[in-house]
């Protein structure tokens, strides 16, 4: 497994927060994880940090204030409030999407979106509106094909490709992969796009003259 250039094994627990009044002060990096209820977005972020970090339930909807996490120094994770689930109240959803919306629309510090999607039912309507909205704004956008061990490996890679050819006709710079918790499927990929949003791109540097090329 190629190395992280960030630690995510260090996460810390920051708060738990009702809107965006409540988050820590509005400065350098914070990239956002996002989903419907169901998408395995706590399970995500646990097998990334290698430890429970966010609560997992077998009831879907659990997750109703937007959870910040420490990575270093104005470095954060955040757990947004999981939506689409249907036995949720109709108050508490809208509760749910005020607080999603407000923090998306004006928190200064989100650098990238990992939008989280069940393999077997992705893009759904509210995961094509907020990746469409996100994209239109200029987030950038990771879309995470979640439970992917639920396909062996030539569905889960036709249906990657079918996602790709989807989100290519809103924007050519949406990344998607596929990734399991259980098998560990797609973390590198994870990895190196949140180091990418969080460090910028590895700068690979130019051979010197004592490393030139064989003639």
């Amino acid at each position: 497994m190629a190395k992280s250039r960030v630690n995510y094994t260090q996460a810390q627990f920051i708060t738990s927060a009702p809107d965006i009044t409540k988050l820590p002060e509005d400065t350098g990096i914070e990239i956002a994880f996002a989903g419907r209820s169901n998408a395995g977005k706590s399970s995500s972020l646990n097998t990334l940090t290698e430890q429970k970090l966010a609560r997992t339930s077998k009831t879907p909807g659990r997750t109703q204030l937007i959870n910040a996490f420490a990575l270093g120094e104005d470095q954060r994770l955040i757990d947004l409030p999981g939506y689409g689930f249907a036995k949720v109240p109709l108050e508490m959803k809208k509760k749910w999407q005020k607080s999603l919306g407000e923090y998306l629309q004006k928190r200064q510090s989100l650098k990238g979106l990992v939008v989280l999607m069940d393999i077997r039912h992705p893009l759904k309507d509210l995961d094509r509106q907020l990746i469409e909205w996100a994209s239109g704004s200029g987030i950038p956008v990771l879309a995470l094909l979640t439970k992917a061990d639920k396909f062996k490996q030539g569905k889960r890679n036709s249906e990657v490709l079918k996602v790709r050819r989807e989100l290519a006709e809103v924007s050519e710079l949406i990344k998607v992969h596929a990734f399991s918790s259980l098998k560990g499927t797609g973390l590198n990929e994870l990895q190196k796009q949140l180091d990418e949003w969080f460090l910028g791109p590895v700068q690979v540097k130019p051979p010197s003259e004592n490393e030139a090329a064989p003639e």
